[in-house]
């Protein structure tokens, strides 16, 4: 599934959650061709931890989210950027959308009990980075300038 980015935009013609959902479901199912299906931890406590990951991912990107529609500016990054957000999530983060879906990814690698699933997490990161942070920053840049290198300045990319 592609986006079609229109022309004040990143550029970003994916949905960032389906490169998530789609390594996610990759990870999981390549676990029944393979000998690691396992953490080796007791069920409750990978059902413990995956949905405190799983919650606190959802609530930052809920949060995030929420914010830009109150605000006005889109949530796709393949739509025009109104303004920068600072606020809420975005005082500790640029990106919380992308590190709550990655909160919700492990949740949701270790609840399932998916090693590979949960090893594939880095690789995810990468490719958000480079294929879509990468292209959000130099639109974000070019669009508002010293006001935008300034939050950078202040606020970390991830944490």
């Amino acid at each position: 599934m592609s986006m079609d980015a229109e022309p004040d935009s990143s550029g970003v013609r994916f949905p960032p959650p389906f490169i998530y959902l789609g390594a996610l479901l990759s990870g999981l199912a390549a676990e029944r061709f393979v000998t690691l299906r396992s953490f080796g931890i007791d069920g409750w406590l990978l059902v413990a931890t995956g949905t405190l990951l799983f919650v606190a991912g959802a609530t930052m990107m809920l949060a995030a989210a929420e914010l830009f529609r109150r605000l006005g500016t889109n949530v796709p990054p393949s739509q025009p950027t109104t303004l920068i957000a600072t606020g809420g999530p975005y005082r500790w983060t640029r990106n919380p959308m992308y590190l709550g879906m990655a909160l919700v990814y492990a949740g949701l690698a270790i609840g399932l009990d998916g090693p590979i699933a949960f090893a594939l997490l880095p690789l995810v990161l990468i490719v958000i980075q480079t294929q879509v942070i990468a292209r959000e920053e130099r639109y974000l840049e070019a669009k508002f300038g010293d006001d935008y290198r300034r939050y950078k300045t202040k606020v970390r990319r991830w944490l």
